[in-house]
């Protein structure tokens, strides 16, 4: 009886004991806060599985005063059928970090037995928002084809993408491989607003190869490649993820405006923004910093967020928390400090105190040492990580410098641009940027300083030094010296102080003072360059790059080319050079892309390219002409092979003083280097002379007055003939191919 009455009781208190404990579990529950809002009252705050946060939206609320779900236009979004849509495109996830998870169609164009093609959403637009350029990729699948990703933003376009081809080897693609074999893929630009998707092939050869070309963009990490996706592609739509802001200021302009859309307790970002600002939580809070009750305080104490021991030693703060011990003891409350009685700390604070100087005292002795010999070692980590011994073997085996190049210090350059001001930057290149300087003697310079860089890199900054090293010339920009002892490296060029050609031809201002006698002597400049590097220097060099935009002018209007980060230096018992397709769209020869080979003919086409833009004032390509003049190269020769040359240049460049027959002899030259065969093409060193010899007889009035028409052809032919004759034969070389991987290199430089 006994035994039974003590289990009763041990029964009640157990059942005691297990109330306390539910009922303390509830009232934790009930003190943690409700989630915080995420949309306006009476507004859906889902769509299926997709949820909806402010500032996007679906419709007009059900409040009374029926107020828009949304902030403006841009984030109104559509749910039909438990699908949310923005315009036409699925949305699959919305972030209030600002990014958002859309579909968007795969566009293609396919070839029937019978060789016509079919285009599947050939030129599709999302016009919204940004791109993101961390979180995509763009691919082109199928053999012998090429995909462009255009961009419309700002009043001004660009494009970037990749081809890929097989050339009827089908061992050499693999499964899980993106690498231009089958399949190819790019970086995506910043500020990529308002795109275009094109996939395209090479003529109809990829009707042999599963009868489709592919492009698009996707979210890193999505698509893998597979050889069955070249016979048969399984995807209509792919995730795309786009970079959202809200308003179309920066942050500064934005504050002080009625539709600032930060709220409470939030702060603006705008530093990586190509339009408008994002809202942020400020540290400490949590919730959507665009919705009007802003962002509310986080209870550090009730999470793991915490640091304290427990949270009976946490006191929560406005947007933070502060540790505490009980009275009686000392200490900080932390889980690392914890809490301690008081004479217990006072001797170990004693005894921390003394160990602690003994050991200042001692490490005091070796500081100085240790800080020297961790400077030199760190020199001497950047001076091997920048190429230095690269630098040093190429040097040594024989690639002599015609003039000595200069070592400066890391301080020196430092200085020279006022601690690498941003208001000092005058040209963003393919490998670096370049700032304008003034050294202790008062000379003033171009520093490019290099990004940080990979191995491949590392070989085109040696490569652009080996290269500048080797020349001395009045038309090629002068390299002054370099810098390997910082983690990135720099090189220092004479500066240059009056832009670039293809600012003087194509800004509307400069280009109408820009005469044709100027233009002219511009052309036989860059022509004498080109040529003194194919024949003349010590080993020849291709440039590989030329375009109006690394051709620069000083204060009397001078040519000096420049960028020779991907130029490439012939060894002269070769005639061919393997090496990667590299270059600008619109300049490149297409002999080069289809062969695989680079030839100095290669620039050569190039260089006509310049003299078309000269000529015509045009862009070499440009998506808002129409589809048969994108092509400034193709226009041309189409205008002068139905004999209406005149009207391709530039309004105001034909007058008395020049004559017609005058430009047209150019523009026959331009016609002569844009041959799709390159051994048809003149050499630089033919094209060079007849500028000179055209320049003279616009610099010598008498020679119009007495010698004529027939004469002057006559006199013209003669000079090339002789060149043919007696001119270098070591302009016939040729290059590899690859998929136009290096976005940096499609974007025009500024080259500085």
């Amino acid at each position: 009886m006994e035994l039974k009455q003590k289990h009763t009781k041990l029964g009640k208190v157990l059942m005691v004991a297990l109330a306390l404990l539910v009922s303390s579990s509830v009232a934790a529950d009930q003190a943690l806060p409700p989630p915080p809002n995420q949309t306006l009252p009476g507004c859906n705050d889902t769509c299926g599985d997709v949820k909806i946060p402010y500032p996007f939206g679906t419709g007009m609320s059900s409040t009374p005063d029926h107020k828009p779900c949304f902030l403006d236009g841009r984030f109104n979004l559509t749910c039909n059928n438990s699908t949310l849509y923005l315009s036409n495109f699925p949305v699959l996830n919305i972030s209030v970090q600002g990014q958002m998870e859309v579909l968007v169609y795969v566009s293609s164009i396919c070839y029937s037995q019978d060789g016509n093609s079919n285009w599947n959403h050939p030129t599709q637009k999302f016009a919204k928002f940004s791109i993101s350029k961390e979180e995509n990729k763009f691919h082109t699948v199928g053999c012998n084809s090429y995909g462009f990703l255009n961009s419309f933003y700002n009043g001004e376009e660009y494009s970037t993408g990749c081809s890929s081809k097989c050339y009827g080897n089908k061992r050499e693609i693999h499964n899980g491989t993106c690498y231009g074999i089958g399949c190819c893929q790019v970086d995506i630009p910043p500020s990529m607003r308002n795109i275009s998707i094109e996939a395209k092939s090479f003529s109809d050869s990829t009707k042999y190869w599963g009868n489709c070309s592919y492009s698009f963009v996707v979210k890193d990490g999505y698509y893998t490649f597979d050889t069955s996706h070249l016979y048969a592609f399984p995807y209509e739509m792919l995730p795309m993820v786009v970079d959202w802001t809200v308003g179309n200021q920066g942050c500064d302009a934005s504050k002080s405006g009625v539709d600032y859309a930060c709220m409470n307790n939030t702060y603006c970002y705008d530093k990586d923004t190509d339009l408008g600002y994002r809202c942020i939580c400020n540290e400490g809070y949590e919730g959507n910093p665009y919705h009007s009750d802003g962002c509310r305080d986080i209870d550090e104490c009730k999470t793991s967020k915490n640091t304290c021991l427990s949270e009976n030693n946490c006191h929560n703060t406005d947007g933070s928390f502060k540790c505490f011990c009980p009275k009686g003891q000392s200490g900080d409350g932390t889980k690392d400090g914890g809490c301690h009685r008081r004479d217990i700390v006072t001797k170990v604070v004693i005894g921390t105190r003394a160990g602690f100087i003994v050991l200042i005292v001692g490490i005091s002795s070796l500081y100085l040492i240790y800080e020297k010999r961790k400077l030199i070692k760190l020199k001497e980590k950047f001076f091997k990580q920048n190429g230095g011994i690269i630098l040093q073997q190429r040097l040594s085996a024989g690639e002599n410098t015609s003039q000595s190049t200069t070592v400066f210090s890391a301080e020196q350059l430092k200085k020279a641009a006022n601690n690498y001001d941003e208001s000092l930057i005058i040209g963003r290149g393919g490998y670096g940027i370049v700032y304008k300087g003034v050294l202790s003697d008062k000379r003033i310079v171009a520093i490019k300083k290099s990004k940080i860089v990979d191995q491949s890199q590392i070989e085109q900054f040696i490569n652009e030094v080996i290269v500048l090293s080797q020349i001395n010339h009045r038309n090629v920009v002068k390299l002054l010296g370099c810098c390997l002892e910082t983690e990135v490296p720099s090189l220092v060029y004479e500066f240059v102080n009056n832009g670039t050609l293809f600012d003087y031809i194509h800004n509307e201002v400069k280009a109408g003072n820009v005469s044709w006698k100027t233009r002219l002597r511009i052309a036989a400049e860059a022509a004498g360059a080109l040529s003194y590097l194919h024949s003349a220097a010590s080993i020849p060099i291709i440039h590989r790059d030329v375009k109006t935009a690394n051709i620069l002018l000083d204060d009397t209007y001078t040519a000096k080319v420049s960028d020779f980060g991907a130029s490439r230096l012939v060894p002269l018992d070769q005639t061919e050079l393997a090496t990667l397709v590299q270059g600008t769209l619109g300049y490149l020869d297409p002999e080069y892309m289809q062969t695989s080979q680079l030839t100095q003919k290669s620039d050569v086409y190039s260089f006509r390219v310049v003299l078309v833009e000269l000529l015509t004032g045009e862009k070499p390509l440009c998506f808002k002409r129409p589809e048969e003049e994108r092509s400034l190269a193709m226009h041309f020769l189409s205008c002068l092979k139905e004999d209406r040359m005149f009207e391709v240049f530039q309004v105001g460049i034909l007058n008395e003083e020049n004559k017609e027959e005058k430009i047209k002899e150019v523009a026959i030259l331009a016609t002569k280097c844009l041959r799709l065969i390159g051994e048809e093409r003149p050499s630089m060193k033919e094209v060079a002379m007849e500028l000179e010899g055209l320049r003279l007889m616009e610099k010598h009035s008498w020679t119009n007055e007495e010698v004529n028409l027939e004469e002057t052809h006559y006199l013209l032919h003669e000079a090339s003939s002789s060149i043919h004759e007696h001119g270098d034969n070591n302009h016939h070389q040729n290059t590899g191919y690859d998929s136009i991987r290096d976005h940096e290199l499609i974007a025009f430089d500024d080259g500085r």
